[in-house]
C-alpha cells in the first residue's frame, strides 16, 4: 500500500496544475503599508474644530464592503443569473470543474455558523471549520496577507447579506487531485503566511498599492506564471502567462503588467492605468475582456480614485520583465 501511496502524493505534486492550485509566495516586491483597515482613510478633525464637524468613522461593515469590492468576491462567488454570493461558478481546469461555494450567511449552506475565528483561518490558513483543506482556487495563499482587521471587517460585511439556503455543487476533479490531503504537504511545501509588511523603502502610496494588488486583488494568481509544482515563479512576478500547464485560469492569455516597455505596460502612464481600472479602457482605445472585464466592473472600478493610483503606482514599481505572452500550442 505505501508503494502505490507515495507515487500518487508525487505525481499530484508534480503534475498540479496552476489552474486548479494558484499558490502564492512572498514577492520581491513592496508589501503593504495598509491602515487597520483596508477602506480609505477618512481624515481627521482639527482639534479646534467643533464636534459636530468631526467626519463620519465609516463602521466595520462600512470598510468590510470596500474589502469585499476590492478583493473581488462577488465575480467568483456569484454564478451568472445566481443569487448573490451563493456560489456555484464553474472554474474550468486541466483537472477538472471547481465550483465556487456558497459565502452567504446561511447557516445550513452558507458559512452563517462560522465564528470570526474560523473565517479568518480560512483566509489565512486555506482551512475550514472542520479542518477540511480547501483546494486554493480559492486564493488563500494571496488572501492570507490580508491584515487581520480587514479580515474582520470583510466578516462583518458578509454577515450582512441575505443568506441564500443553495447548497454547494461537488467539484468534478480527476484522482489523484481530488484528496485534499495533498494539500497539507502542499502548503508547508509552498503557503507563505502573511500578514504583509511594509517595505521601508518604498512611499506609502507604493506599499498602499502592493497590498491591493498583492493581497486583496490577488492579481498574481493570473499574471504570474508558475513552475511544475504550481507555486508562483517569482522571476517572472506579474510577467503575464498563457493557456497550458502553467496557463491562466480558465484559458486564455493574461498579459504581461509589468513596466517593460516592449511587452509590458512599460509605455502607459499612471493615468493610463488609473484609467483602465476605472473604465476598462485601455490607451489603444480597446477595452479589457474576459475575466478582467469583471475585475473592472465589479471591483477596481468601486474603488477610490487614491486607491487606483496606489495599483498604478505599484504597478510601475515592479521591475520590468521582458515577457512575450502566446497562446501554448493547442490552445
Amino acid at each position: 500500500m505505501r508503494r502505490l501511496v507515495l507515487p500518487i502524493l508525487a505525481v499530484a505534486l508534480l503534475l498540479l496544475a496552476p489552474d486548479a492550485a494558484p499558490l502564492a509566495a512572498s514577492p520581491a516586491a513592496p508589501a503593504s503599508s495598509a491602515p487597520t483597515s483596508s477602506a480609505p482613510p477618512s481624515g481627521t478633525a482639527a482639534s479646534s474644530a467643533p464636534a459636530a464637524s468631526a467626519p463620519a468613522v465609516p463602521s466595520a461593515v462600512e470598510r468590510g464592503h470596500y474589502v469585499f469590492l476590492a478583493a473581488g468576491c462577488t465575480d467568483c462567488h456569484t454564478r451568472k443569473g445566481g443569487p448573490f454570493l451563493a456560489g456555484g461558478r464553474a472554474l474550468r481546469t486541466e483537472f477538472g470543474t471547481y465550483y465556487t461555494p456558497n459565502i452567504t450567511p446561511d447557516p445550513t449552506d452558507g458559512i452563517g455558523k462560522w465564528s470570526e475565528r474560523d473565517f479568518m483561518r480560512a483566509l489565512r490558513d486555506g482551512i475550514g471549520p472542520d479542518g477540511t483543506h480547501y483546494f486554493p482556487v480559492f486564493p488563500y495563499p494571496s488572501f492570507t496577507f490580508m491584515t487581520d482587521a480587514d479580515m474582520r471587517d470583510l466578516y462583518a460585511y458578509l454577515r450582512t447579506v441575505p443568506p441564500v439556503a443553495e447548497p454547494d455543487r461537488p467539484h468534478e476533479i480527476a484522482f489523484p487531485f481530488n484528496l485534499r490531503p495533498l494539500m497539507l504537504i502542499w502548503n508547508r511545501l509552498f503557503l507563505k503566511h502573511g500578514p504583509f509588511e511594509p517595505d521601508p523603502r518604498a512611499s506609502a502610496q507604493v506599499n498602499r498599492g502592493a497590498y491591493l494588488v498583492i493581497a486583496l486583488g490577488h492579481c498574481a494568481e493570473c499574471h504570474t506564471p508558475r513552475n511544475r509544482l504550481g507555486n508562483l515563479d517569482l522571476d517572472d512576478w506579474l510577467a503575464g502567462t498563457a493557456r497550458g500547464p502553467e496557463g491562466g485560469p480558465e484559458g486564455g492569455i493574461v498579459p504581461n503588467i509589468t513596466p517593460d516597455p516592449a511587452t509590458g505596460i512599460g509605455k502607459w502612464s499612471v493615468k493610463d492605468i488609473e484609467y483602465l481600472l476605472d473604465t476598462g479602457m485601455k490607451p489603444d482605445g480597446d477595452d479589457v475582456g474576459d475575466g478582467m472585464a469583471d475585475v473592472v466592473d465589479l471591483g477596481t472600478s468601486k474603488l477610490t480614485a487614491s486607491d487606483r493610483a496606489a495599483i498604478a503606482a505599484y504597478l510601475k514599481s515592479v521591475p520590468p520583465i521582458r515577457h512575450t505572452v502566446r497562446k501554448a500550442a493547442g490552445g
